[in-house]
């Protein structure tokens, strides 16, 4: 169920900061249109520290209700505080999701047995295939492979989101897990070699502005068809690269804005509209991959 193109979706607002469920709506139908094969509802990308708990499950249940069934929906679970991504989950327990994604425990800074015990106790709470998300560079919590083939032994830690762009750390995670424990990209910017290495997909920013892009070189990159990923990847490349020019979802929402998928690129504080300077890159990116 689990593999190839996903999305980290983005949560349109509205100019008065509420959610923008009809915006949201359509999102969904261009994925499923595009060929994107799974969307990740209310992950960090997703604006997940900003959500109020009530809103977060408001939009991943909206998401799950507009997908119907059509594509694979993977709600996002993650917290700092243990209890609470226990209670995020054992909500989503009843609204149908496919598989949860847990971002590590943000700015608490935990050993990695704490980081064992933190996603045990999340796993024990429910049946659903649960999915570790490792990004440090956001965190400052480094989910080591050790600690992932640990987490591998429970029956519902079905694999791992790894965003560090190190491509060593596919190899140390598979040789120490089964066969059957999933490796996703979180890094845009080598999804492409982390696949044509043996991991199963990538859970993507850039798949927000050009899904179909996304989706096709994941399928020749899953199928070690290196040449025709890279001749797609070369025009991702911009995206991958300049989606990060400011902190995400920053960019990506300003691309989605400027290519009428959503209302407007409006944030939470403390996120604001990205800078100026940027514009242009940005704007470069996109017709590089053809989506303006």
């Amino acid at each position: 169920m689990f593999s190839g193109s996903i999305v980290a979706l983005v949560t349109p607002l509205k100019a008065n900061g509420e959610i923008d469920y009809q915006n949201l709506e359509q999102l969904v139908e261009f994925h499923i249109e595009q060929g994107t094969h799974g969307i990740v509802a209310v992950g960090t990308t997703g604006e997940s520290t900003t959500l109020s708990m009530k809103e977060h499950m408001e939009v991943v249940k909206q998401v799950v209700r507009f997908a119907n069934g059509r594509i694979p929906i993977i709600g996002g679970n993650g917290s700092n505080s243990t209890a609470e991504a226990i209670e995020l989950t054992q909500m989503q327990n009843k609204i149908g999701v496919d598989a949860m994604l847990g971002v590590t425990p943000y700015y608490n800074k935990p050993p990695q047995a704490g980081l064992i015990k933190h996603y045990q106790a999340i796993a024990a709470s429910t049946d659903v295939p649960q999915i570790l998300y490792n990004v440090p560079g956001r965190t400052c919590c480094d989910l080591l492979p050790e600690t992932i083939a640990e987490l591998a032994k429970v029956e519902n830690i079905i694999g791992v989101k790894e965003a560090t762009g190190n491509l060593n750390r596919l190899d140390e995670i598979k040789a120490l897990c089964d066969d059957s424990f999933l490796t996703f990209s979180g890094d845009d910017a080598t999804g492409m070699e982390f696949m044509l290495k043996g991991g199963d997909g990538v859970i993507s920013v850039t798949n927000n502005v050009a899904p179909k892009l996304m989706s096709q070189m994941c399928i020749h990159a899953l199928k070690g068809e290196r040449a025709q990923a890279e001749a797609i990847n070369q025009q991702l490349q911009g995206l991958n690269d300049n989606l990060f020019v400011e902190a995400n979802p920053i960019p990506v929402k300003w691309c989605l804005a400027q290519m009428n998928l959503l209302n407007d690129g409006f944030l939470r504080l403390p996120l604001i509209e990205l800078s100026t300077p940027y514009h242009e890159q940005l704007l470069n990116a996109m017709k590089q991959a053809r989506v303006l």
